[in-house]
């Protein structure tokens, strides 16, 4: 039996564990040179599920002991997690119709605005790589990755990656260099997005800093994060996730960005929505007090909240109260996702959504499950359903 089933499911939130090399068999000659190694500690974790998957090919009692343990073993010692093929099967024993899947730590490679070359290059990589490694299942849908630096630099790389087959690409939810993103000069991105009915995507670590560095220096040790190591998220981060989303969307709805293009989409995920209610009671509240001295805010087609409910999605932390978030702020804003396979998605992140809305009607369930998934992807559903 499949670990989902009786209604459809699609998941919003998953990623694929990089092999070793992953982005330098997709990047140019002159990019190659330039990416930057995700740590000694990564690549030995990479390389170790390197080994465990060919043994798994090879001995078939391995495998299925591996797939035993998918809801349990997470990152790169994961089934499905590294290998393509795995995941496919993963999906079969999910019982998930569609699911979106983002790199774990290939940006981590090219995603520095001090060195173009190697930024718009790296991305170029990390396309062609999800965009190849999610082509082996339909139901697969690549998430690719686009800076904002340059504007110019910025369309010609999201053209190249709805070329390739990308279903959505994150941005960076941190101002650009020179320009807020709700800039003019932005303008052809947001459009060029709109016209291909892609949706874009913010993911957590794609922000900056959480927490500024000089609030960690409080007099005492740093704690372990709750892997038991040091580079995943604590409390402090976890209270400061939503802030550089929070802030990205507010741009582009008091500036007009979601009005200029209807029917652009964003899917935010991964920084929780415990945020998301209040957020949106006060970007109406900012419109109200202070429209009168801001012709932009009067000009407005709609109240800001308008706009994010029409146009934009969010996950939640599976130790949030969805039946609360859904309460204060409607059906229509949130979607399921597993963050499969990485920790922090839990080992049933189904269970503890189901447990949450255990007293809410069914097709309000339904959306949550499916339907506003559906909605943020648009027309990139038809492969799916095929």
């Amino acid at each position: 039996m499949p670990y989902a089933e009786g209604r459809v499911y699609y998941d919003a939130d998953s990623h694929v564990m990089e092999r070793e090399g992953w982005l330098t068999e997709y990047a140019e000659p002159s990019v190659r040179e330039l990416l930057r190694s995700f740590g000694a500690d990564k690549v030995q974790r990479a390389r170790t599920a390197e080994t465990d998957i060919r043994q798994r090919y090879e001995d078939q009692d391995r495998r299925a002991s591996a797939e035993q343990t998918l809801m349990t073993m997470k990152g790169w010692e994961s089934f499905g997690g590294t290998d393509a093929g795995e995941r496919s099967r993963a999906l079969d024993l999910l019982g998930f119709s569609a699911q979106l899947v983002f790199s774990t730590v290939a940006s981590e490679q090219f995603w520095y605005y001090d060195h173009p070359e190697l930024m718009y290059g790296g991305s170029r990589a990390l396309n062609r790589a999800i965009v190849d490694w999610c082509s082996v299942d339909r139901r697969l849908l690549p998430v690719g990755f686009v800076p904002l630096a340059d504007p110019e630099r910025s369309v010609a790389e999201l053209e190249a990656a709805i070329e390739l087959g990308c279903d959505g690409v994150i941005v960076p939810s941190v101002a650009p260099p020179e320009f807020s993103p709700a800039h003019p000069a932005y303008d052809r991105f947001w459009a060029t997005l709109q016209d291909a009915d892609m949706p874009f995507f913010l993911h957590v670590c794609t922000g900056g800093a959480l927490v500024p560095d000089a609030y960690r220096n409080n007099g005492r040790t740093p704690p372990a994060d709750f892997l038991g190591g040091g580079e995943n998220i604590r409390s402090k981060d976890y209270m400061g996730m939503h802030v550089p989303p929070q802030t990205f969307l507010t741009m582009l709805v008091l500036d007009g960005v979601f009005d200029r293009f209807p029917t652009l989409r964003c899917g935010c995920i991964e920084q929780g929505g415990l945020w998301v209610a209040p957020w949106m009671k006060q970007l109406d509240i900012s419109q109200m007090a202070f429209g009168r001295t801001e012709p932009d805010l009067r000009a407005l087609s709609m109240r800001p909240s308008d706009f994010v409910r029409r146009q934009v999605k969010f996950t939640a932390f599976f130790v949030e109260p969805l039946d609360w978030l859904i309460e204060q702020a409607g059906p229509d804003l949130f979607m399921f996702g597993t963050d499969f396979p990485h920790t922090e998605g839990g080992t049933d992140p189904l269970g503890a959504a189901e447990k949450f809305l255990a007293g809410v009607d069914e097709t309000v369930k339904d959306r949550f499950f499916a339907g506003n998934f559906a909605e943020l992807m648009g027309s990139r559903m038809a492969k799916v359903r095929q």
